[in-house]
């Protein structure tokens, strides 16, 4: 994903914010609660040349807004958040409070919000116990403050995550947060066999709500079938996203598409929404497949995020518009 620089080598605790022991259960979403056929996107607290709007103007097509991204400081394995500056002036005055005002107006309208780590330049670095603990603490203060109903977890590069580190991490943050919402966007490399990812995968499956993988800027990968596939296809999302199942051992509804709303929104692999939607019914009806047809459907697959609502927006909604229409349809 094209995204913000952050500093994410080293976090530190949150000065600013007060953290409680755990956050009450009415200030999260339940998972219960979220669509079965959802569309997902996020928001740039960043101007990078894509649209830049209010949180509060995200198109309504969306269920889950993906807030792209916390912040680092200097200690190990904290996080912080604050409106970006440029975007404020850029919108003519947007503080936190205004934001915090839009996540409970998306909340009210049955919307989900998380805020997501990572991205294509961030270096999450969750390699001991206390970077962990900080890490849930900070995080769950965070979510105290502004609302969110969860986190995202977007480390690319696949480096700095050392996986019993970010699994007492995540766990720990589930402790503090009942009904907390995870979501997670691995690139493709790290879902191959013996991936941390995966790995992280299995050890969270019992914690994860949905799990979306980015079905671009890729290499070649391997399919769940044992062929190699080739981005830009709808087998190159079908065979992969199985993995997430008879490898990963989750649920289809835990599982999503991830995929550019725009040729702007990536450097390679965009594809017409057509190939999501025969992607889609090719995993939950077993049609409109290629070369790859599972045995059985893998029915109630959750739907598709996209990076991001910005390009999205930028590109007159050419992207959410026919997806939600196929995901109501499904």
């Amino acid at each position: 994903m094209r995204r913000i620089l952050l500093a994410l080598t080293a976090f530190a605790a949150v000065a600013a914010v007060a953290v409680p022991l755990s956050v009450q259960s009415d200030e999260v979403a339940s998972t219960a609660a979220l669509p079965a056929r959802q569309l997902t996107g996020y928001w740039h607290n960043f101007d990078n040349g894509a649209a830049v709007m209010k949180l509060k103007d995200v198109p309504k097509a969306y269920d889950m807004i993906e807030v792209a991204f916390a912040n680092a400081t200097s200690q190990p394995g904290g996080v912080d958040f604050a409106v970006d500056p440029g975007i404020a002036t850029k919108l003519g005055g947007y503080t936190d409070a205004d934001f915090i005002a839009d996540v409970k107006a998306l909340k009210a309208a049955g919307k989900t919000v998380v805020l997501s780590i990572g991205g294509e330049k961030g270096n999450v670095a969750l390699t001991s116990s206390g970077a962990a603990s900080t890490f849930a603490s900070t995080m769950a203060g965070l979510i105290s403050k502004f609302g969110f109903d969860g986190v995202d977890i977007d480390l690319e590069g696949g480096h700095n995550i050392e996986v019993a580190s970010a699994t007492s991490a995540i766990k720990q943050l589930k402790a503090k947060v009942p009904g907390l919402v995870l979501t997670m966007a691995p690139e493709t490399f790290y879902l191959q066999a013996n991936g941390t990812y995966l790995q992280l995968i299995k050890n969270l499956k019992s914690e994860i709500t949905v799990i979306h993988p980015q079905f671009y800027n890729s290499g070649a990968m391997n399919g769940c079938d044992g062929n190699v596939y080739s981005q830009g296809s709808v087998d190159f999302i079908t065979a992969q996203a199985c993995i997430l199942i008879q490898d990963g051992g989750l649920r289809p509804d835990q599982v999503a598409l991830g995929l550019p709303a725009s040729a702007r929104g990536a450097g390679s692999g965009y594809v017409a929404p057509g190939i999501i939607t025969n992607a889609l019914d090719c995993l939950d009806k077993g049609t409109n497949c290629g070369k790859y047809k599972p045995a059985t459907p893998f029915k109630g697959i959750r739907g598709v995020m996209t990076w991001s609502i910005n390009w999205d927006v930028t590109a007159g909604n050419s992207f959410a518009t026919p997806i939600r229409a196929h995901l109501n349809g499904m």
